[in-house]
């Protein structure tokens, strides 16, 4: 897995509407937080997403862009967008290489079914240097742990 003071990989993956969102459109102007989450259906992966949601404006004052990723389709995606009226980024990565880039692709079972991605959020600066990375992912009261830590980051830094 990906550590702190690490440089984030570049991606372009296709967002709910099939636009292609690229990492370098981000580059020197917000920062990045990336959480990536199991499955669309998990009340957990919801829960977050709401979250997030609830305080989007607030990542917006902080120049911070907020975008779930996993490796279901784009149309997964967008009906959880709609379900939940979500105003995150949502982006498929079907083949699962961003998700193994940044070492979150595990098989695993959850609930009796296969997962492949583990709950985790990156925090990047607008360098793209990953600034805090949060593991096992509690998702009540997530979205305002990563806002203070966002908050409390200071100028961006070089890769190590």
């Amino acid at each position: 897995m990906l550590k702190e003071g690490q440089k984030a990989p570049d991606f372009s993956l296709p967002d709910v509407d099939m636009r292609q969102v690229k990492s370098a459109d981000f580059r020197g102007e917000k920062n990045l937080v990336l959480f990536f989450y199991p499955r669309t259906g998990a009340s957990s992966c919801s829960i977050v997403a709401i979250e997030f949601t609830e305080m989007i404006q607030e990542f917006q004052a902080e120049k911070t862009a907020v975008i779930g990723i996993n490796m279901e389709d784009c149309g997964c995606h967008a009906a959880f967008r709609d379900r939940y009226d979500l105003a995150v980024g949502l982006l498929s990565d079907e083949s699962g290489e961003l998700c193994k880039a940044f070492g979150v692709w595990r098989e695993a079972t959850a609930g009796g079914e296969r997962t492949n991605v583990l709950p985790c959020t990156f925090i990047i600066d607008r360098e793209g240097v990953i600034r805090h990375v949060l593991h096992d992912v509690k998702p009540v009261g997530h979205a305002a742990q990563v806002l203070e830590l966002i908050r409390s980051m200071d100028e961006p830094q070089e890769a190590a």
